[in-house]
């Protein structure tokens, strides 16, 4: 396993790759602190659980982990081009709880996820796009917390990418999966989180 420090706009983030297959066709995972595993070790991060499935299927894939701490939409858009500087087949893009955490607008969140979108797209048509859904608390208000909710699969119909329908499914709130903070999943959490992304994955890159 090997773990490399990438810097990219002035933020470190963490790339993953367990497959020493060089000629392994790549999937990059554009995420948060859930995607770079905080608080915990790499291995525990759902990127590198994936990279154990992809594995176990004999498939020839790498995980890449572009997971940074506190990063939002817009962050993420800043960046995807230094993320994909060795390509992909496919791109994950698990950004928006931090945007919707910061009272940032739904409409400037779906703005930016489509932009990263639209930026990968251009440099390769061919890519497949994967939108993790995400929710937060209703501490901003009903409304906002609603329509927060509804920017993600609005996004993957529009750019028809296919759709993660929530990211924390079956973690989020629940106690004993989440670190003292309550955020970020522990790696029991992120065992679950890694088998909610597989469900979707899996079809996506099996033949």
């Amino acid at each position: 396993m090997v773990g490399l420090l990438l810097v990219a706009a002035g933020l470190v983030f963490a790339e993953e790759t367990t497959n020493a297959n060089d000629t392994a066709k790549r999937i990059v995972i554009l995420g948060d602190s859930i995607t770079a595993g905080y608080g915990l070790d790499l291995k525990e991060a759902y990127p590198a659980l994936l990279q154990a499935k992809i594995d176990v299927a004999k498939l020839p894939y790498t995980v890449a982990n572009a997971g940074v701490s506190g990063d939002t939409t817009a962050g993420g858009l800043r960046r995807v081009a230094w993320a994909m500087t060795k390509g992909a087949e496919v791109l994950v893009i698990a950004l928006g709880g931090n945007d919707g955490l910061r009272g940032i607008s739904p409409e400037e969140t779906k703005k930016n996820l489509l932009s990263i979108i639209k930026k990968t797209r251009t440099k390769n048509p061919k890519i497949k796009f994967l939108i993790a859904g995400m929710q937060i608390p209703d501490n901003m208000g009903s409304n906002f917390t609603t329509r927060f909710k509804a920017v993600f699969p609005e996004v993957a119909k529009e750019s028809k990418a296919t759709l993660i329908p929530f990211l924390l499914e079956g973690v989020g709130g629940i106690e004993k999966l989440n670190q003292a903070d309550g955020i970020h999943p522990t790696a029991e959490g992120q065992e679950k989180v890694a088998a909610t992304v597989w469900k979707t994955l899996q079809p996506t890159i099996t033949p």
